[in-house]
């Protein structure tokens, strides 16, 4: 229940939030501490933060009254999901900012197994809507680590990537339409399932990765696919990086689109998943440099482990070695090396991580040139190299000694990043393959950005949101 408090925390009876309070309904406004704080902490420890208030609607009238009464009151707001963003996106500033909170807003509105599309509201947790689309004999692609805390509405703003968009494209590719509240409460219901519709500006597209900076998503129409009813997976030991890039270009002309995932990891955060889970082994007989995790899948109808062994019979020059899963619970075990290393690796401290992405060409260069220079430069950090190499989005990431001290841990988090992004920066590479830009990454993507791009993006946010309310501060200095 909400308690008096003033715009930014005194008691008065004509401030913001209390007029706030006395327009919304008594169970959606938060404004007690305790009951505040868990909206601003971010799951990987690296923010945390107080609250203005939190508000839950339930609905998209909900949302667009609280969003209307904030753009009344000039409080500023920020959309939240399950808080599993990377880039500090969702954490509201320190006493400033409004959460509003689509946790509440989590069904499943409709699913159609013949227009191969289901309607999610955007706090549904995306494990809940990809178990509904496979209870009705359908496939939603999105997936990643986080799929058991992250929701739907995130995931579009975030415009998310994870381990399948090498053959289904990232979530951009699969909204079919969008429901959003806009800066002064309005509702736009572009919430539509057509595969064809050319008409005029596709508005949608204007919310998809815009990390809450432009509007609210409350409901997202998705794609769907047929479930696939094969699965084989492969882990292969390579020498180098050169050798996997060259499997990788063989795998796409021997198995086609029948590859989902393709997934690069060095020894190093292989190692990190072996001694934090004693359940898992070394799948093969000894260590390699490299590894690929490869997956393929499809329907019924296509011998799909024989087009795998045939594909991998062909490349004895490029694998030292492979495991082919022979069940369901071995190709888990293989993705469970893959899931771990991304919890583990930090050692329950902050690290430096990066979610970059180049020319799938360019990869073996780019770390042949990158990795000498983070040893010479951050010599008492630990690098780990892994990522979704199918769609050129590499994770780089540089883990501190323990027991560094606050300012030795950001100087080397300092050089990291001017080391890492100075030589992707040679390759015409991008900051952020899927991660977004949030707080986190703001001044590195501001460093980076043309003027005219910098000029259309700064006119969309003012038409948009002209007062600026919402998620101030990410993307743009606005």
């Amino acid at each position: 229940m909400a308690k008096p408090l003033g715009a930014w925390g005194e008691a008065e009876s004509s401030s913001p939030l209390n007029e706030l309070a006395a327009v919304l309904p008594p169970d959606i406004l938060l404004t007690e501490p305790a009951d505040m704080e868990r909206f601003g902490r971010d799951w990987m420890g690296d923010y945390h933060t107080r609250p203005f208030a939190v508000a839950r609607p339930r609905n998209a009238a909900g949302v667009s009254l609280v969003v209307r009464e904030c753009h009344r009151l000039h409080i500023p707001l920020v959309p939240q999901g399950g808080l599993t963003g990377l880039v500090g996106g969702g954490v509201p500033t320190d006493g400033r900012e409004l959460v509003l909170s689509l946790e509440r807003m989590n069904k499943v509105r409709s699913i159609d197994v013949i227009d191969f599309a289901m309607v999610v509201e955007a706090g549904c947790v995306l494990e809940e809507a990809k178990r509904a689309a496979d209870a009705a004999g359908c496939l939603l692609p999105i997936s990643f680590g986080a799929q058991g805390s992250c929701r739907i509405g995130g995931n579009v703003a975030t415009n998310a990537g994870g381990f399948n968009v090498l053959r289904y494209g990232m979530t951009r590719d699969l909204v079919l339409g969008l429901e959003v509240v806009l800066a002064d409460g309005r509702i736009w219901n572009g919430l539509k399932v057509l595969r064809k519709d050319n008409r005029g500006y596709d508005l949608k597209q204007m919310f998809i990765g815009s990390e809450g900076t432009l509007g609210v998503i409350t409901a997202a129409a998705l794609k769907l696919f047929p479930k696939p009813v094969q699965v084989e997976t492969a882990f292969i030991g390579l020498r180098t990086v050169e050798d996997a890039m060259a499997l990788y270009a063989h795998m796409r002309h021997a198995c086609s689109d029948l590859a989902t995932a393709f997934e690069l990891l060095m020894r190093a955060p292989v190692e990190v998943s072996l001694a934090a889970d004693p359940t898992l082994v070394d799948p093969l007989s000894e260590p390699y440099p490299v590894y690929v995790l490869c997956e393929l899948s499809c329907g019924g109808g296509i011998d799909l482990r024989g087009v795998l062994e045939a594909a991998l019979t062909t490349t004895e020059d490029l694998v030292a070695d492979a495991v082919v899963a022979t069940s369901g619970e071995q190709a888990s075990r293989l993705w469970r090396l893959r899931e771990t290393m991304v919890e583990r690796q930090g050692r329950g401290e902050r690290y430096f991580r990066t979610d970059i992405s180049l020319p799938i060409s360019q990869i073996p260069a780019f770390v042949g040139q990158v990795t000498p220079l983070l040893a010479a430069r951050v010599p008492s950090g630990d690098v780990m190299l892994y990522g979704h190499v199918g769609d050129g989005n590499l994770h780089l990431n540089v883990i501190p000694p323990t027991g560094i001290g606050a300012e030795a841990r950001e100087a080397l988090f300092h050089e990291a990043e001017a080391t890492i992004f100075g030589v992707l920066d040679q390759f015409g590479g991008s900051i952020s393959a899927e991660h977004g830009i949030g707080r986190l990454k703001r001044s590195a993507f501001l460093d980076r950005i043309d003027a005219v791009s910098l000029d259309l993006a700064t006119r969309m946010k003012q038409a948009l949101d002209p007062d600026g309310i919402l998620s101030m501060g990410r993307i743009l200095d606005l």
